[in-house]
């Protein structure tokens, strides 16, 4: 089986690690082979985080990424199966989805996302207008749609005939606690992201820093970048694929706050999977999957208000103990339902089953 996949974004996203590179080795064990065709490349991905503004790295390269997405369609003929994540064009009509089909070549549709509330959501009416169903057409020709939550199954499962919960996992082999734990000398409140996500953590910051001060510990950011400035109880640490390891073992609570607004429902969890992979507990806002991560609060606690949060901080950076048991909780959490072994065969089931499907002409 050869696929080809569509990704949005270069390596540098965890979209594209998580859900479609870190499958590599298992499909090729099981003779499939995998080509990965970004539309983006990871330059663009560090300009949308950095916080600038203006054209970043300019209207011509962006367009040179369009073309490159259609000659990619057009050897898609040598494959049998595209792997789309998300959309083949972002911003553009619906039509340009219906490109996918004119391949002939069967394609499933991969969300870790609700990119739909991009336009069906969009505060101004002419895009509604225009791109607010702009999806339907990829989603209904599809031979399966593969979601990482059941928010987002819900609405694929609106217009595709086969639509597969498939939800973002890790090796947990790699992800595992500190072998021998050295509590850091000051306790690490940690939240690992992107910057743009750390719009959901900011509005908190007046509520728990206080109480992160008086435990004598420190909110570690990383990853947020220059939408965090850096101030008394919060230490803002650029990502790094070498330190994210370390940098988790070595956090004693993992949070990860979240508006309770659509586009946040669709949010998949990842950073909650990582930390409990680690054996670390965590708190996070009841939003989306989050209330099925942290199920019945053994592997953390849940906070909806500020109030709750600093509660829910209170206690944990007050009992040592309990932070060991949840933090055990949560890793066997991971090894029985978001580890990578658990998903590999399937995915490439799923994937399999979808080769052997035809697409439907376009209209």
């Amino acid at each position: 089986m050869r696929i080809l996949a569509l990704t949005k974004y270069g390596p540098l996203a965890a979209s594209t690690r998580q859900r479609v590179l870190q499958y590599r080795p298992y499909l090729e064990a099981h003779g499939a082979t995998l080509d990965v065709v970004p539309l983006l490349d990871d330059a663009r991905l560090t300009w949308l985080g950095s916080g600038r503004q203006g054209r970043g790295v300019g209207l011509t390269s962006l367009v040179r990424s369009y073309w490159r997405r259609l000659c990619a369609l057009r050897r898609a003929r040598d494959y049998d199966l595209l792997w789309i994540q998300y959309e083949l064009f972002p911003y553009l009509p619906g039509l340009f989805e219906r490109l996918a089909t004119r391949t002939r070549i069967p394609y499933v549709v991969d969300f870790d996302d609700a990119i739909f509330h991009l336009y069906d959501r969009h505060p101004r009416g002419l895009v509604r207008g225009l791109l607010g169903r702009k999806l339907e057409p990829l989603l209904r020709r599809a031979a399966a749609c593969m979601c990482g939550n059941d928010y987002l199954l819900d609405y694929a499962r609106q217009f595709c005939r086969a639509g597969i919960l498939v939800p973002t996992v890790l090796d947990a082999d790699h992800y595992v606690p500190a072998s021998a734990p050295v509590p850091p000398s000051v306790p690490r409140v940690g939240w690992i992201g992107t910057p743009t996500n750390w719009r959901n953590v900011a509005p908190l910051l007046p509520a728990i820093l206080p109480i992160i001060r008086r435990h004598g510990a420190v909110l570690r950011a990383i990853g947020a970048g220059a939408w965090a400035r850096p101030e008394p109880g919060l230490e803002v640490v650029e990502w790094s694929e070498a330190d994210e390891l370390a940098e988790l073992q070595a956090m004693s609570v993992g949070i990860m706050p979240l508006q309770d607004l659509p586009f946040q429902r669709g949010k998949c969890g990842y950073k909650l999977i990582q930390y409990m992979a680690c054996a670390v507990p965590v708190v996070a806002s009841p939003v989306g999957v989050n209330r099925d991560i942290v199920n019945a609060q053994d592997s953390g606690l849940l906070a909806e208000t500020p109030e709750e949060w600093v509660a829910a901080l209170d206690r944990l950076l007050s009992d040592p103990a309990l932070r060991a048991a949840m933090g055990m909780a949560g890793r066997r959490t991971v090894e029985a339902q978001f580890s990578l072994a658990v998903q590999e065969p399937r995915l490439l089931g799923a994937l399999t089953e979808a080769a052997g499907r035809r697409a439907p002409a376009a209209a």
